[in-house]
């Protein structure tokens, strides 16, 4: 394999229709070793989409907040099993939802545990989705409670579906765990980042509001028709947002990503910076769920999600805050390999055994649209098939 055959697969969906444009990363411990960017940012409209495009990565958003977060645990300014009522009032006494009596009003009752920063950041805390969990959507509905995207702190003071600790469930616990982070730092959660986190690490083109460099070199959202087109859509924007969103707010570039990545590989330091302690990034990858098991996701919102489940009937752990395949999966990666994805159809995977991770961006609706994951999932294999081969500079031998 060259460097040719790997642009081949990201070329080829682009042709194909599966993705208007896009953009992946590989990289070591030491490095790049792949990058490359096809197709529109826009489709139609003939600007190309460069590595260094911008897009929104929604829920690759969350590693970022845990790593911040732990930053505050190594400092003792956060505990991870405290109760997170201590640092944020509105945690202090959560409520669990019942169910709905006759007249469809929500029932509710206090919660037997407290929820700590460990449930928040590994979801276990009980907090969901209404996209993927239908009381919660129905609950919103009902009660007039605005959804997590407006980014209004109402949003976020909702019931909890299940006790903490009681199961594994996606939803809203890093957004609380980065007001957290702002409570103890006396920062915004991108003030935070920026002096940190994401400013240490050279991420400059990350950032919950993007500069107007950033605009210059972002791409549009697309949505996929039911004839399996697709059509450049506006992306929402939260009007007057009054906090910035740790599950899911950040823009960035997938080279900005890819030293994320990076850093967790080298244990917690880049280029001679250090941002965590090797003991906090292995705890990181370390499985915090005991015998719970990472869910499906139905989907409450087709235009939004497909029902998703990334290696279905492969048990999955989550750590803090990734999701952990428990045994080897059809792309290559070994057991104990990083990962998660973003709403758009972002992706990454880190595989600290082998010393190698990867990230790939493209900007569709809704989330797990099979195109765009075959082609991400074809890139992984590839990658894996001829790692070895791989050599500095985004070059193959």
């Amino acid at each position: 394999m060259t460097n040719a055959d790997l642009d081949e697969i990201l070329r080829d969906a682009v042709e194909s229709g599966a993705v208007p444009g896009v953009t992946a990363v590989v990289v070591d411990r030491d490095g790049v070793l792949y990058e490359g960017g096809f197709g529109e940012r826009s489709l139609g409209d003939g600007v190309e989409m460069t590595v260094d495009t911008v897009g929104a990565i929604f829920s690759m958003t969350k590693p970022i907040t845990a790593a911040a977060a732990m930053q505050l645990v190594e400092r003792g300014q956060l505990d991870l099993d405290a109760p997170a009522g201590e640092v944020c009032e509105n945690l202090a006494n959560p409520e669990v939802l019942e169910g709905f009596d006759g007249t469809g009003a929500p029932i509710l009752r206090p919660a037997r545990a407290t929820v700590t920063l460990r449930n928040l950041l590994t979801h276990t805390s009980g907090f969901v989705y209404d996209l993927w969990n239908a009381d919660m959507a129905r609950y919103l509905a009902v009660t007039g409670t605005p959804a997590p995207g407006t980014c209004q702190r109402a949003a976020l003071c909702v019931p909890l579906m299940a006790e903490p600790e009681a199961r594994w469930e996606y939803g809203i616990g890093l957004d609380w765990a980065g007001l957290m982070i702002e409570q103890v730092s006396g920062m915004t959660l991108g003030e935070y980042f920026a002096e940190n986190l994401t400013g240490p690490l050279g991420m400059l083109d990350t950032a919950f509001g993007s500069t107007t460099l950033m605009d210059e070199r972002a791409a549009a959202v697309h949505a996929r028709t039911p004839a399996g087109g697709l059509v450049p859509i506006e992306r929402s924007q939260p009007d007057s947002p009054e906090f910035e969103p740790g599950g899911a707010g950040l823009l960035g570039t997938m080279p900005d990503y890819a030293r994320f990545l990076r850093m967790i590989l080298n244990d917690g330091e880049l280029d001679g910076v250090r941002v965590l302690a090797p003991d906090t990034v292995a705890a990181m990858a370390e499985n915090h769920i005991g015998d719970l098991r990472v869910r499906p996701l139905p989907t409450q919102a087709p235009t939004r999600s497909n029902d998703a489940e990334f290696f279905p009937g492969s048990p999955k752990s989550w750590g803090l805050s990734f999701q952990i395949n428990e045994e080897p999966v059809s792309t290559g990666r070994p057991a104990g390999t990083l990962m998660w994805a973003g709403l758009a159809n972002s992706y990454f995977w880190i595989d600290r055994e082998n010393g190698i991770a990867g990230c790939y961006l493209s900007q569709i609706l809704p989330f797990v649209d099979q195109p765009t994951l075959d082609t991400y999932l074809a890139f992984e294999t590839a990658v894996y098939l001829h790692r070895s081969r791989l050599v500095r500079g985004g070059r193959f031998a």
